[in-house]
């Protein structure tokens, strides 16, 4: 991965958790240096960025201390979502709700134009998004 892309991915996941960007611009600034879709691993404490070369690049991020219930609440996360699309939650809170929500990670898939979430017994939530 050349040290530009490298350094454009760090800054992208450094603003967006400290909540200084919103779901779109993060999108905007990942997509200008091929970046196909990320993970975001809650327990793990660190989000995977894929590029379309097959470059990947791990950034630790520290998590919210909040304990994960093992039941997942698609009604917390739709909420989230929404607070998240409206610009009325940005991205300390987002983690925070979703979480408390049950949620342990989830997939963008920048191309497919969707985030899979997931919780701790395998289930799944997508959440469709556009492109601008």
């Amino acid at each position: 991965m050349n040290p530009n892309t490298k350094a454009v991915i760090e800054k992208c996941a450094h603003q967006s958790h400290a909540g200084l960007l919103t779901f779109p611009e993060a999108l905007g600034c990942l997509i200008e240096v091929g970046v196909e879709s990320y993970f975001a691993d809650y327990r793990n404490q660190s989000t995977t960025y894929y590029l379309s070369s097959n470059d990947a690049l791990s950034v630790p991020m520290a998590m919210p201390p909040i304990e994960i219930p093992n039941s997942f609440n698609k009604d917390g996360i739709f909420s989230a979502i929404r607070g998240a699309q409206s610009d009325a939650v940005r991205y300390p809170e987002f983690l925070k709700l979703t979480m408390a929500a049950g949620c342990i990670g989830y997939v963008v898939w920048i191309v497919g134009r969707h985030v899979s979430y997931f919780g701790r017994q395998g289930e799944v939530h997508i959440e469709h998004f556009q492109r601008g």
